[in-house]
């Protein structure tokens, strides 16, 4: 209707108006409608009063298209937003508005200017998502874990070669045990878990990684297959002949105490050692003899609960024998078994097929067979094999014919004689008597 003004309601204020309506109607009780719409009695009626008075629009809240007392200044917004895409190109939200403040005195939520940056198209590094890890708990007493790993590392700088540190950290209270090798492998773990043992004893379980000294990562082989088995690596058979079980990590973040732990030596230690001018792995070895338990008492943690787990060394076992590659290999019928590309004459008298062939951490190699060690020595040349003989090609002669007159044809032939004086006599008679024809 013409003279009248429009007024836009949203949803929710087009509810209120008619219930209010209903209210002034008396339709509906003022406790009522306040229930419905979740105002007080005392807000109802006041809306009611301006309903009253102002008509429609009594219901609209009257800060309505007015400008909010807490909003930014536009000229504030286009400053912060041109230094942001000049001066402070590439900046995080979080740092732009740092900046802004120390430099320019704008006081910006970091927030804000996430908000602005998305609505203009500024581009900006953001941290990539991290996934989520689940929080294990420390093992409760000590010895009850240890993580084990080595870290490849300049350890010497410039001073000397590069090598490779194996770690040990008790997963309850952080003591570390440490060594220098060459390399990761089997023998450094072998060696450094050695130590280790005979200083601390036994513990119940190690964290290991997937490296392929410590874990077969391969499949099965047919043989393991058949003996329905997984396949073992040699540190898996000596730790489970030790008992001491091996668990294996999925991922770094899995072990993050011995990481953290590499993190904080490749700082600390190295610098440590510049200051001694230590340049080998000899020198390192002896380093960490003195400096490792000025680390420990300084960061281990008290663990949740009191005792040891450390099972000590049976006086039985023999770490030697334990601690070492063990491959079954077969004997042959010259008392001789190939390993290592290598051939050994097993000099004692065996009646077994099968040897075993142990490689010791000191460098030495027994052969033994149901644990009684054998003697052997090298053969360093081997025995050359002659060559076959060849067969001599078969040539087949020719067939002989004999002659006619040979004696084993003789009868045969007197008799093929007969028959064709027979037959020719025979010919010779018809022709005899046949007609003569006469030409008339």
């Amino acid at each position: 209707m013409r003279g009248e003004d429009i007024i836009m309601m949203r949803q929710e204020e087009l509810k209120r108006l008619h219930l209010i309506r209903k209210v002034i109607e008396k339709a509906l009780t003022q406790i009522e409608a306040g229930n419905i719409l979740s105002l007080s009695v005392r807000q109802i009626r006041r809306v009611t009063k301006r309903v009253l008075k102002e008509g429609d629009k009594g219901v609209i809240h009257k800060s309505r298209g007015r400008p909010s007392p807490n909003a930014i200044r536009t000229d504030t917004k286009n400053k912060a937003l041109r230094l942001c895409k000049t001066k402070y190109e590439g900046f995080s939200p979080t740092l732009a508005a740092e900046k802004l403040f120390e430099i320019n005195g704008i006081n910006l939520s970091r927030e804000t200017l996430r908000n602005w940056f998305k609505e203009n198209d500024i581009p900006y590094q953001t941290r990539k998502k991290r996934p989520h890890r689940s929080w294990r708990e420390r093992r409760h007493h000590f010895g009850a874990m240890e993580q084990v790993d080595g870290s490849h590392h300049d350890w010497f700088e410039d001073r000397g070669p590069k090598c490779v540190l194996m770690g040990y950290i008790d997963d309850a209270n952080n003591n570390v045990f440490a060594r220098f090798y060459d390399s990761e492998g089997t023998f450094p773990f072998m060696d450094s878990f050695k130590r280790y043992v005979r200083k601390y004893g036994l513990p119940q379980s190690v964290y290991l990684d997937r490296h392929p000294a410590y874990k077969v990562n391969n499949e099965p082989s047919i043989e393991d297959q058949l003996n329905n088995r997984d396949p073992e690596s040699q540190v898996q058979r000596a730790l489970g002949e030790l008992g001491v079980e091996a668990t294996f990590a999925y991922s770094p973040q899995a072990k993050g105490r011995i990481e953290r732990l590499f993190r904080t030596f490749q700082d600390r230690l190295v610098k440590e050692m510049r200051l001694k001018g230590i340049k080998s792995v000899e020198e390192g070895n002896e380093f960490l003899n003195d400096y490792l338990p000025v680390y420990n008492k300084r960061f281990m943690v008290e663990a949740l609960e009191k005792g040891d787990l450390h099972r000590p060394l049976p006086k039985h076992i023999n770490l030697d024998k334990i601690l070492c590659k063990k491959t079954e290999r077969g004997l042959n019928n010259d008392s001789t078994i190939a390993h290592d590309k290598k051939l050994y004459h097993i000099l004692d008298k065996v009646y077994a097929k099968k040897m075993m062939v142990e490689e010791r951490i000191d460098g030495r190699m027994l052969i033994t067979c149901k644990g009684k060690e054998l003697k052997y020595r090298q053969i360093t040349r081997r025995p050359v094999k002659a060559a076959p003989v060849k067969p001599r090609a078969f040539i087949a002669s020719k067939a002989h014919k004999p002659s006619m007159d040979h004696p084993w044809k003789r009868a045969m032939y007197e008799r093929y004689q007969h028959i064709n004086s027979y037959s020719q006599r025979e010919k010779g008679s018809q022709k005899e008597k046949e007609p003569l024809l006469v030409q008339a």
